[in-house]
């Protein structure tokens, strides 16, 4: 089924009069009112929008285009493709949502649209289960060394999931399984990662999941585009051990947090596996408690929380997953100026 675009009672945003006759009128045509609608189940690509229209690329290109100069669409590249979505920010989201609200999805031209939809969904997550399935056997090498997976999502939800989060930014998303992990209880998600086939594998994912809160696309963890003050909690699970400078990506990550935001890092702790990095990519074997905590303290963080998860067997060649929460210190800070001056 279509998700429901129904607004809250208490929700009624007024729009500009311009805001409002560009979007009516980019909106205003067969074709572009069903690239909406279909757009605002998942993000896709013009391929499959004219497989799933059953028009020429040139046309659907065109009707694209119109949208997204009217901002009921957004788009955004993956390597060498162009993803569209509806947009869900700003007064040209609350227009889009707004319009859908209004569509019956048990309409025959949106019930042909939502089957096509669903061939090209399956198309896609058979070639993200054939990427998976290709590097199964070298992730779940990685996950025998360590605690199970299950007992480190219990310990993520734990430590983050104490207070209510608006809007996540997990950084190199990799699968999407933190996405995954907190998509029911968050009002929007974004995965970045620089990985198209990854990217592939975590759209998949989401979408099996049914979280259109939820969305994954092409960036760089050292320059996020976007500006500050702009998420509740950012995540990097797993993510430093393979960059060179792990301090500058935690700087940015902490560049993009609201005022009180909090930052969930979760790597391995210091370990002496060598043959991870030639068989795995892997640049740093592991951070000390201190290492990781000074990279938080340097980005204007203020360190949290520190825990450590063993392994299943507490042998040589094992590793510790370690994870180290902080939080943007400006509330806190603002807070304390006013009773000072109370």
């Amino acid at each position: 089924m279509f998700m429901s675009f129904g607004l809250p009672s208490e929700f009624t945003p007024r729009l500009a009069f311009g805001t409002l006759l560009d979007g009516l009128k980019a909106a205003g045509e067969d074709t572009r009112l069903r690239l909406l609608a279909v757009l605002g189940e998942a993000d896709l690509t013009v391929s499959d929008l004219t497989e799933i229209m059953g028009q020429s690329q040139p046309r659907i290109s065109r009707h694209l285009k119109l949208l997204a100069e009217a901002g009921l669409v957004e788009r955004h590249r993956e390597a060498s493709w162009v993803f569209y979505r509806r947009a869900t920010e700003g007064p040209n989201g609350v227009l889009a949502l707004r319009l859908l609200a209004l569509l019956d999805p048990a309409d025959p031209v949106l019930l042909r649209d939502r089957e096509r939809l669903a061939d090209v969904r399956a198309a896609r997550a058979a070639a993200a289960q054939a990427y998976f399935r290709a590097h199964a056997e070298e992730w779940g090498h990685i996950r025998g060394l360590h605690a199970p997976e299950a007992e480190v999502e219990a310990a993520v939800h734990a430590i983050l999931g104490g207070e209510r989060i608006e809007t996540l930014l997990d950084l190199g998303t990799g699968t999407g399984r933190m996405l995954e992990l907190f998509g029911h209880e968050i009002t929007r998600g974004l995965g970045l990662d620089l990985s198209p086939d990854m990217l592939a594998v975590a759209r998949a994912n989401l979408e099996r999941a049914g979280l259109r809160n939820c969305s994954v696309r092409q960036g760089d963890i050292f320059n996020l585009a976007m500006p500050r003050d702009s998420f509740d909690a950012v995540i990097i699970h797993q993510v430093l051990h393979f960059l060179d400078d792990g301090a500058r990506a935690v700087r940015e990550a902490a560049r993009v947090l609201k005022p009180g935001g909090r930052l969930l890092v979760v790597d391995f702790a210091p370990h002496d596996l060598e043959f991870l990095r030639d068989a795995h990519a892997h640049r740093r074997l592991g951070f000390s408690a201190e290492t990781v905590e000074g990279w938080m303290a340097q980005a204007g963080l203020e360190p949290l929380a520190h825990q450590a998860l063993g392994p299943e067997r507490n042998a040589a060649g094992r590793l510790i997953v370690s994870l180290w929460l902080g939080r943007d210190p400006r509330k806190q800070a603002a807070a304390g100026a006013h009773r000072e001056v109370m």
